[in-house]
C-alpha cells in the first residue's frame, strides 16, 4: 500500500509540473507588410506569375523567408492550387501558380520568417478571366 501511495504521489507531482508550464507559443509577424502582384494583369486563366514582397514597418525588405502559396477560388468545391516561391532579391519572391478556371481567387501567402515568426495573408484576385 505505501509503495502505492508514493507512486501515486510521484505521478501528481509530475502531472502538476507539466500541466503549469506555458504552451509554446509560434509568434506571428503582424509588422510585416505584404503586396502581391499578378502576371498577366488583368489575371487569366493558364499559368500566373505572383510576386509577394515582404518589408517591415521601416519599409525595409523582409529576406530570408520560406512563402508558399496557396490559390483558392471564392467558392466551394474547387481544388486549390499550391506553389513555393523562391527569392529573386531581397524580400522579394516569386512563384508560378495556376489559375485552373475564370472567377474569384484569392491567394494564401504563408511564410516563416528568418527569424522564426510565421506570417499568414489573404489577398484577393478577383475577375480571373476566362482567356
Amino acid at each position: 500500500m505505501r509503495t502505492y501511495i508514493g507512486q501515486l504521489l510521484a505521478w501528481t507531482v509530475v502531472l502538476v509540473a507539466v500541466g503549469c508550464q506555458k504552451p509554446a507559443r509560434t509568434a506571428n509577424a503582424d509588422d510585416v507588410k505584404v503586396e502581391l502582384t499578378v502576371r498577366p494583369d488583368p489575371p487569366k486563366v493558364g499559368d500566373a506569375v505572383l510576386t509577394v514582397r515582404l518589408a517591415g514597418k521601416d519599409a525595409k525588405p523582409v529576406p530570408g523567408a520560406v512563402v508558399k502559396l496557396e490559390g483558392n477560388m471564392n467558392h466551394a468545391g474547387m481544388k486549390p492550387e499550391f506553389a513555393d516561391a523562391k527569392e529573386t532579391e531581397p524580400g522579394q519572391y516569386e512563384g508560378k501558380l495556376q489559375f485552373t478556371m475564370g472567377g474569384d481567387w484569392f491567394v494564401l501567402v504563408n511564410a516563416t520568417l528568418a527569424d522564426g515568426r510565421k506570417l499568414k495573408h489573404k489577398v484577393d484576385v478577383p475577375a480571373v478571366r476566362s482567356r
